[in-house]
């Protein structure tokens, strides 16, 4: 496997490369680029061996890194790798397959190679069966009734934020902050919702990916969401929850 690291900082840029080749020794790091100017060089070179995947510092001596995928409409997979944690939800957004805060712990970035090969080696073999069972399944729900007091109303999905427990009934709350009850539970919403746009993040929530406002790292292997409209209490993802959430934001 190639690897290019795009790192203005040298210290950083030899540390990561240390680390890969501990983990990995058979990992091919092509270079080591500190600018924005040359990366999209390097990349446009015919010449050059193309990486496979690419870690990518969000701060670099010209530009901000996102520069990179939004000029040449990068493919490449990305793993982030940065001292700040407010690019979180866009580098997720960016079709990244991590997001790695210095100084880079070598167990985090295991599990970061090895979700690149999950999803790009065995997960490229998995998708024609995953196709085609999906065709064969009946379409996920696209409308939801509901009642309050004599009125009956009907809502798209599209319209929902997420789906909550509250003392040991589940609601739906709308985009525009309505909710009402629903006669489902949260594991039952999560066979029948299109898994691409909603993800069970606890025990008690299931949320819209449009529903997400800002995100952020709490600890190591802890994230806190901010939605919109706001939930009635602190809204984090489980640890057991977390590479999947992930996994689900780069789709």
């Amino acid at each position: 496997m190639n690897v290019l690291i795009v790192e203005d900082e040298e210290l950083s840029a030899e540390r990561l490369q240390k680390l890969i080749s501990g983990i990995d020794p058979s990992i091919q790091v092509l270079a080591m680029i500190p600018s924005v100017l040359e990366t999209i060089a390097y990349l446009e070179d015919d010449t050059k061996t193309k990486p496979d995947l690419i870690f990518l510092d969000i701060h670099l001596e010209d530009d901000n890194g996102f520069r990179i995928i939004e000029s040449l409409n990068l493919l490449i997979p990305v793993i982030f790798t940065t001292a700040f944690d407010e690019y979180l939800l866009k580098a997720f957004k960016a079709n990244s397959i991590d997001y790695l805060l210095k100084p880079i712990n070598p167990l985090e970035l295991q599990a970061a190679l090895a979700k690149f090969r999950k999803l790009f080696v065995t997960g490229r073999r998995q998708q024609t069966i995953v196709a085609a069972e999906v065709i064969a399944n009946e379409p996920y729900k696209d409308r939801f009734l509901c009642t309050a007091g004599s009125r009956i109303f009907t809502f798209k999905t599209s319209e929902i934020a997420y789906f909550s427990i509250e003392e040991r009934a589940t609601f739906l709350r709308l985009f525009d902050g309505r909710h009402f009850a629903v006669e489902y539970s949260l594991e039952k919403l999560s066979q029948i919702l299109d898994p691409s746009h909603f993800f069970r993040v606890n025990r008690t929530l299931l949320i819209s990916i449009d529903a997400i406002k800002d995100m952020h790292a709490i600890t190591a292997g802890r994230l806190k969401l901010v939605l919109s409209p706001a939930a009635s209490q602190e809204v984090t993802v489980s640890p057991d929850r977390i590479a999947g959430f992930k996994n689900w934001l780069g789709r």
